[in-house]
């Protein structure tokens, strides 16, 4: 079994690049495979009123913000990729030759402002999707969106944190991805021992990160990377069982 591990940044960053610059070197210091940050538009999702507007518009990602971090991620040799909300999005993310998209548990509901746009839009590239179906969605109009690129979908639970007596092991292994947001590594490493078992060739997990010092909304859901650390070393244990 070969796992692909997603250190998920996310809002960590809290639009600051030095502490950019130390959750991607770190994350790959770690192990991970590739990090993973989220461009949106907060005005497409979000209204002023909610609580945390001030750090949500702090950690909106523009074109050139996105370039910065992709040149970090270079630098370290890491993959950079990243869910997008919005057609545009996936324009710009096209000229930095990134080699995968991510869907959001959101953006599967069709529900927020351009998701079926920006679904195929991401289509039309013909690169790997990873999907999460946290919040529901219609996983068959998914495919067809998709039906020429390499899928992979994602057991998640979309609360933050996740309790993990809430997984439905029977239901998560039926997937070959996990997008995990329950505290600590027991889950993804119950998850990669249960597919170990099944015999899959290729599995992604995903958790969120962030340093000790974290504030922002995704922290109370994120790992450290010495967790991360943790997590990847148990993973690639089992793999060689």
């Amino acid at each position: 079994m070969k796992s692909f591990i997603i250190a998920e940044i996310a809002s960590n960053w809290e639009g600051n690049f030095l502490k950019a610059r130390k959750l991607i070197k770190e994350s790959k210091i770690a192990g991970a495979n590739a990090v993973k940050f989220q461009i949106w538009r907060a005005n497409d999702l979000y209204t002023d009123k909610h609580p945390n507007w001030d750090f949500i518009k702090k950690s909106e990602i523009t074109f050139k913000k996105a370039q910065k971090l992709k040149a970090i991620a270079d630098e370290f040799n890491i993959e950079f990729f990243c869910s997008a909300f919005y057609p545009e999005a996936i324009t710009f993310l096209e000229k930095l030759k990134v080699e995968r998209y991510k869907i959001a548990s959101r953006t599967c509901l069709l529900k927020d402002p351009f998701s079926k746009e920006t679904l195929e839009k991401k289509a039309l590239t013909k690169k790997p999707v990873i999907i999460s179906m946290g919040m529901g969605g219609d996983r068959t109009k998914i495919k067809k969106i998709f039906n020429k690129n390499k899928t992979t979908f994602c057991y998640c639970i979309s609360e933050y944190p996740a309790k993990l007596e809430k997984i439905n092991w029977n239901t998560a292994i039926q997937y070959d991805g996990f997008s995990d947001h329950t505290l600590g590594i027991t889950a993804p490493l119950i998850f990669a021992m249960l597919k170990k078992q099944q015999k899959t060739k290729n599995i992604i997990i995903e958790k969120h990160v962030k340093l000790i010092d974290s504030k922002g909304p995704d922290a109370s859901s994120s790992i450290t990377i010495q967790e991360l650390s943790e997590l990847i070393t148990g993973i690639r244990q089992i793999e060689k069982i």
